[in-house]
């Protein structure tokens, strides 16, 4: 700093012994370029002209006392200090406020002030969603660092963004997958909490042999790919519905399905549509009940019937009142016919079927099979009132049997009178005779 300008200075200060000043712009000399807070008072000593064009941040500063010099025109080392950084207290522009109003007592510090928490992977721990990332989360779990959690790890389908796997500020249960970075932050997987549970509630409803809803996702040639609480079921093309096989329109589509295989340990889970579809419906059949169905295969013994994605057994012996030698000639393979439920084996799935039952002539299957479907309603409705009124014919042949068996094996009671040729009395029979000697 030049000595005119040291002299300068403090021969203002000694007149202002206290006076409060506002410091703007650069410092007094070319040591001091930009840097705000300079203790001398003497910035109004420079004209405007002469204020370096260079400015820096704004700020207040006080001298609370002068200082002398012992030897005008020279300065020795501590009056150089003393001049510089003497006295000078820190005050920002627009004061310091009402200093009087506290917001934070030292109570609500010691309060806010606990142990933190240390984790390890694996662990399980709650926390909550305080903000999103492109890819991820950040997840307050009580450390010194958020946590964070991936959109791989967020559910068990890898979401396009973390709003739909998350919901801000809510809380979740998360895993512990690796140690703490440089940045002291922890990684955090949701999938594995989720797919835990989905193994959970998939081997109670195996267990209750349920039906559940499932929706492709992938279709190949032994059958297709489908998502069931969240994990991944192989669906076998023989387990779809009857006579066809998937591709790719059922992508996307959702269908019930019944488990057949659920295995944890190999991560092993396959799921039939045939099998729900067979269950369901043959619970809502009844003996008697009218079906539209399609020959799917043809054998000697009979035909397979296509209802509703169920397969039903139509013997050659329930076809017509008269004789089949051929099945195939009657029933070929694709026929769109109609035919009535005879019996049902729930336990194991089977129906069996028949459409001599259907037939208003015997032999009407053979000669006019159009007939016999268009009146088949009417045609079984006849049908169940003659069933029915056999039934109740019998049952009231087998109470007339009983009631004459009663008769029949019935004791007389001790009050009727003794029927002619009856055994004399035992009050009138003779005295025991004695013995001989």
């Amino acid at each position: 700093m030049p000595r005119s300008s040291m002299l300068a200075s403090a021969a203002i200060a000694s007149l202002l012994p206290a006076a409060d000043a506002a410091f703007v712009g650069g410092g007094l000399g070319g040591h001091h370029d930009g840097v705000c807070g300079a203790t001398y008072s003497a910035a109004a000593a420079y004209p405007a002209a002469a204020t370096p064009r260079r400015r820096g941040t704004c700020m207040v500063a006080s001298l609370e006392k002068s200082f002398g010099i012992s030897n005008p025109g020279s300065m020795s080392r501590d009056e150089r200090l003393r001049s510089r950084y003497g006295g000078a207290v820190f005050e920002p522009e627009g004061g310091w406020g009402d200093a009087a109003v506290v917001d934070f007592s030292y109570d609500e510090l010691a309060q806010s002030m606990r142990e933190i928490a240390t984790f390890s992977r694996g662990d399980v721990t709650t926390g909550s969603v305080i903000g999103f990332e492109p890819n991820g989360a950040l997840v307050d779990i009580g450390v010194k660092s958020s946590a964070y959690c991936s959109l791989q790890e967020m559910a068990l389908v890898k979401t396009q963004k973390p709003e739909q796997a998350l919901e801000l500020g809510a809380s979740y249960e998360f895993v512990i997958v690796s140690r703490e970075d440089e940045n002291g932050q922890l990684m955090l997987s949701r999938r594995r909490i989720l797919f835990s549970q989905a193994w959970e509630k998939i081997g109670q409803l195996y267990a209750d042999d349920s039906i559940v809803e499932g929706e492709v996702v992938a279709v190949n040639r032994g059958g297709a790919m489908m998502l069931v609480e969240g994990l991944r079921a192989f669906l076998p093309g023989s387990h779809f519905l009857m006579g066809q096989t998937p591709t790719e329109e059922f992508i996307g589509k959702k269908m019930e399905v019944k488990f057949l295989d659920v295995d944890k340990e190999t991560s092993r889970l396959v799921v039939s549509h045939r099998k729900a579809v067979v269950d369901t419906q043959i619970h809502e059949l009844s003996v008697g009940s009218v079906l539209k169905g399609v020959v799917t295969a043809v054998k000697p013994y009979g035909a397979f019937i296509d209802v509703g994605g169920m397969s039903g057994l139509l013997h050659i012996s329930q076809i017509s009142c008269d004789h089949i030698s051929n099945v195939e000639s009657v029933l070929p393979v694709g026929t769109a016919i109609k035919c009535m439920v005879i019996s049902q084996d729930k336990g194991k799935g089977r129906v069996a079927l028949s459409t001599k039952t259907l037939e208003q002539n015997p032999g009407d299957m053979i000669k006019n099979q159009e007939d016999v479907f268009e009146n088949a309603e009417a045609t079984a409705a006849k049908y169940q009132e003659r069933i029915e009124a056999e039934r109740k014919a019998r049952e009231e042949a087998a109470q007339d049997v009983i009631f004459g068996l009663e008769s029949v094996f019935s004791e007389p009671s001790a009050d009727a009178p003794a029927a002619e040729g009856d055994a004399p009395a035992a009050a009138d029979a003779p005295a025991d005779l004695p013995f001989e000697a």
